[in-house]
């Protein structure tokens, strides 16, 4: 147990970190947002970049994880569905919950523990889990919140383009499909940029968990509390155990080869609390205060979840 807490004592010691030092008044919600800016533009791009174009595409590209990640992220989506129906949730609040249920924060949370973890795979991890999670979960989500919101002014493929085409353009996406251009044609990069890339990449994982730690500051504390606790549950207990039976399935069949290191990292992925911009999704449909609590909450008990994880996993 002291080894598991040794990778997420550190981890949850920054966010904390970063909380104190906004709420002191060291820093200001608005330098969050630029170092915030900072990690998703050039860090986590130059992160992936170096991960990727470092490798053979058969390092790189692990069908059997991606498979085992997608089917359980689509599973969270259609039970998760169910159940805020189940409850009679409105479109809107359901939307909301489906999304907070299914897309984990691996940019800012994941990888500084992916780094503690497995230090020699964590940025293929998080080259992999971007790839499912902004090509096919991310987008899902953003349809039902299209959906929930009753607009007839766009047909629902034109809506879909619309998302893809924006999500194309994010820096991390175009950092790794560099990088996949770089691994397949086996272009030697020089030295020194590469030294220069891998610094930038090394800022990274501190930066992104001081970030989320004073985002936490200010959060409004009002709103349907049941439903916030429903969200934070599926996050870090539905969607991580859907993807273990999925990995259980597939690896049982013997459908799918995976090491033992990326079938732990496939289900710690999926346990990791809500992704960062989920509060500023829910903001304008006029729901942040249960996704407020709901982030708050999950970010809180991911310590206690993620720990369990680790001891059972690794």
């Amino acid at each position: 147990m002291i080894e598991i807490l040794a990778i997420t004592f550190p981890i949850y010691a920054a966010l904390v970190l970063g909380y104190l030092v906004v709420w002191k008044g060291w820093f200001n919600a608005g330098d969050m947002r630029v170092l915030g800016r900072y990690v998703l533009n050039i860090a986590l791009p130059a992160l992936i970049f170096s991960a990727v174009a470092a490798r053979s595409p058969v390092q790189v590209f692990q069908p059997g994880y991606v498979l085992i990640y997608a089917l359980g992220g689509l599973a969270t989506v259609a039970i998760s569905y169910g159940l805020f129906s189940l409850r009679g949730t409105d479109p809107k609040r359901r939307a909301l919950g489906v999304m907070g249920s299914t897309c984990p924060n691996n940019a800012f949370v994941g990888y500084p523990i992916m780094l503690l973890a497995f230090p020699d795979q964590a940025g293929i991890i998080l080259a992999l889990n971007l790839l499912v999670e902004n090509l096919l979960l991310v987008p899902v989500c953003l349809i039902l919140v299209e959906l929930a919101g009753n607009r007839a002014d766009q047909p629902i493929w034109a809506r879909l383009r619309r998302i893809l085409l924006d999500l194309a353009r994010m820096p991390m996406l175009i950092g790794l499909a560099l990088g996949l251009v770089v691994s397949l044609i086996g272009l030697p990069l020089p030295g020194p940029f590469m030294r220069f890339i891998d610094m930038l990449a090394l800022s990274a994982g501190a930066v992104s968990l001081l970030v989320i730690g004073g985002s936490l500051v200010g959060l409004p504390l009002h709103g349907n509390r049941s439903l916030a606790a429903q969200i934070s549950a599926s996050k870090l207990l539905l969607h991580p155990a859907l993807v273990a039976l999925a990995a259980a399935i597939l690896l049982g069949l013997g459908l799918i080869p995976l090491t033992p290191e990326l079938h732990s990292a496939v289900i710690l992925s999926a346990a990791m609390p809500m992704f960062g911009i989920y509060t500023v999704l829910a903001q304008r449909q006029g729901l942040e205060g249960a996704a407020s609590l709901a982030m708050l909450t999950g970010t809180s008990c991911a310590f206690v979840t993620l720990t369990a994880l680790l001891w059972l996993l690794t």
